[in-house]
C-alpha cells in the first residue's frame, strides 16, 4: 500500500460517520501523524510505499474516530495560532474562530510594550501562550478552574511560552492573587457559553468528549460567567484597558450590555470569518 492508498483507505472507513469532506481532513491528519510527514510531503510522496508496522499503527486510531472520538484527542494535539498544542478531554479543543480572537488582540495592541494580560479559562492555555508569543515584551497571566487542564496548559507552556504564568482560580468567586486593581491592560476569556437547551444541536464528537464544564451554561442564566467577567474587568483592567470575550452568536447585545457605558466605551460586537457575531470587546473608562 502505497501513501495515496493508505489515505484514502482511512478515509473511506470514516465516510460510515462522517461527510466526505470531514472524514477526508480527518484522514489527512491522521496519515501526516502515522506516516511522520507533513501535507506537502504527503503529496510530493503520494505513490511511495508505507512502511511496514504503519496499518497495524492505524487500527487501534481508527477504532477510536469510530467511536467519534474527535481526532485531536485521538492524536493528542491540536493546531491553533502556529502551534502544535497538546489536548486532552481536559481541555476544549481550539477552534478557528478563538485563532480569530488572538489576531484581533495583536492588531489592536500592536506597538504597545509591557502589556500585562489575563486570559480566564485557559483550557489548552492557546490564548494566553498565542498572546504570549504575539506580543513578546507582554507578562502574559492565565487561570482555570481545573487542576487538569491547568497540568495540560503548563506543558504546552514549556514548549511554546515558558514565561507565561498560571494559577487554579475558581473566578467565580475569586480574583488572581498576583493582579493589584486597575492593573491590567488586556483581560481575555473564552468562557462557557452554550446553553444547555442547545445540546441537540451540536454533534456526538463534542457532547460525547469535549468537557461540558468549559461548554455549557444554564438556560436561566447563560450570562453568568460574563456578568463575572464585567466585573473582574472593571476591578483589574487599568484606564484604557481593554476586555476581549468570545462568545454566543446568539446573545451578542445582551453581552455587550453587561460592559455598561459608565465604566467602558467603544463597545462593540464583532463577527467571526462565518459573519456570526463572535466577540464583543470594550475599552476600560
Amino acid at each position: 500500500m502505497n501513501v495515496r492508498q493508505f489515505t484514502d483507505s482511512i478515509t473511506t472507513a470514516l465516510q460510515a460517520i462522517y461527510p466526505t469532506s470531514e472524514a477526508q481532513a480527518i484522514s489527512a491528519l491522521v496519515a501526516e501523524h502515522l506516516l511522520q510527514m507533513d501535507a506537502l510531503k504527503r503529496m510530493m510522496e503520494a505513490q511511495q510505499p508505507v512502511a511496514p508496522g504503519t496499518e497495524a499503527a492505524l487500527e487501534p486510531l481508527l477504532m477510536r474516530l469510530l467511536a467519534h472520538e474527535p481526532v485531536q484527542y485521538v492524536l493528542g494535539t491540536a493546531h491553533f495560532a502556529d502551534m502544535e498544542l497538546e489536548v486532552t478531554p481536559a481541555t476544549l479543543i481550539p477552534r478557528p474562530e478563538t485563532e480569530e480572537l488572538v489576531y484581533l488582540i495583536k492588531q489592536e495592541q500592536a506597538g504597545r510594550t509591557g502589556l500585562r494580560v489575563l486570559d480566564v479559562g485557559t483550557g489548552s492555555g492557546c490564548l494566553a501562550l498565542a498572546l504570549a508569543r504575539l506580543l513578546p515584551t507582554a507578562e502574559v497571566m492565565a487561570v482555570d478552574i481545573s487542576a487538569e487542564a491547568l497540568a495540560v496548559a503548563r506543558r504546552n507552556a514549556a514548549r511554546f511560552a515558558p514565561q507565561v504564568v498560571f494559577e487554579l482560580v475558581d473566578i467565580l468567586n475569586l480574583l488572581p492573587k498576583e493582579i493589584a486593581p486597575s492593573s491590567l491592560d488586556v483581560l481575555v476569556s473564552n468562557p462557557p457559553y452554550v446553553r444547555e437547551s442547545e445540546r441537540p444541536e451540536m454533534r456526538d464528537n463534542v457532547l460525547a468528549w469535549e468537557p461540558a464544564t468549559a461548554l455549557f451554561v444554564p438556560d436561566a442564566d447563560p450570562l453568568l460567567f460574563y456578568r463575572r467577567l464585567a466585573e473582574v474587568g472593571r476591578a483589574l483592567l487599568r484606564t484604557g484597558g481593554s476586555i476581549y470575550l468570545e462568545i454566543n452568536e446568539a446573545l451578542g447585545a445582551e453581552t455587550a450590555a453587561l460592559l455598561t457605558p459608565g465604566d467602558f466605551e467603544d463597545v462593540r460586537v464583532l463577527p467571526d470569518m462565518f459573519g456570526k457575531a463572535r466577540v464583543v470587546r470594550g475599552t476600560r473608562r
